[in-house]
């Protein structure tokens, strides 16, 4: 298993080599940062177990910076888990935020940003989990590493199987709607993984703040594939 760090460095050898994930342009500007720290107050004053008010206040955060497509979230300490009891628990709860998050609406086609195998997928069917995920393997130079897509439509999971081969670009999915998607508004929780350990359709995509520096090791950021200038690289 490659390091966060050297997977990084490989990743950033093939910054033209990347199709893009989501029918979007992340360059342009319709497209905004959102911030789901604790200080985002109309977060804190919506009821957030309720999707379709928190759904409203996403599109209005989107609307206040006239922009159609929310972006960020990799390493963000965000308090919006306390919604579900899946990572809010007596122990540490979870709240950092592993992937990047691409909040725009449902049904927009996913795609997969190089050549693919399937190694796994599942509907995580818990309220405020992945919903319906996808979890594809690549290789670059020799080395394995994995790219995991969470909440989206169930038909994306119609026809898959272990070992389906995908092209660069081709089309791997949709995003879901609420409640279908984890019960969250409609966005695409896109990851990168350098090893699975041993999971199979599923894999944390938010950590408690004890677990970072495991999970720094093993999730590198995703922007480096995706290339959107708001965020870091």
């Amino acid at each position: 298993m490659k390091t966060t760090t050297e997977l990084s460095e490989l990743l950033r050898r093939h910054t033209t080599a990347f199709a893009r994930v989501i029918d979007a342009d992340l360059q342009s500007n319709v497209v905004c940062r959102l911030d789901f720290t604790a200080a985002n107050t109309l977060l804190q004053q919506t009821d957030l177990r309720d999707t379709e008010a928190f759904n409203r206040a996403v599109n209005q955060l989107l609307a206040e910076q006239n922009a159609t497509i929310g972006v960020g979230g990799y390493f963000e300490d965000r308090f919006i888990y306390r919604r579900s009891e899946h990572f809010d628990v007596a122990a540490e709860s979870r709240n950092l935020h592993l992937g990047i998050d691409i909040w725009m609406e449902a049904e927009t086609p996913v795609y997969t940003p190089l050549d693919a195998t399937v190694h796994s997928f599942h509907d995580n069917n818990n309220f405020g989990d992945y919903g319906p995920t996808i979890i594809l393997q690549h290789e670059l130079e020799g080395v394995t590493f994995y790219t995991l897509y969470g909440h989206l439509s169930r038909k994306s999971l119609e026809g898959l199987e272990v070992g389906k081969v995908f092209k660069k670009g081709d089309r791997i999915a949709w995003l879901g709607n609420y409640p279908e998607n984890g019960d969250w508004p409609p966005h695409l929780h896109f990851q990168v993984m350098a090893s699975m350990e041993g999971r199979s359709g599923d894999f944390p995509g938010v950590a408690a703040a004890s677990d970072r520096a495991h999970f720094e090791q093993i999730c590198p950021n995703p922007n480096l594939i995706l290339q959107c200038p708001l965020l870091p690289m």
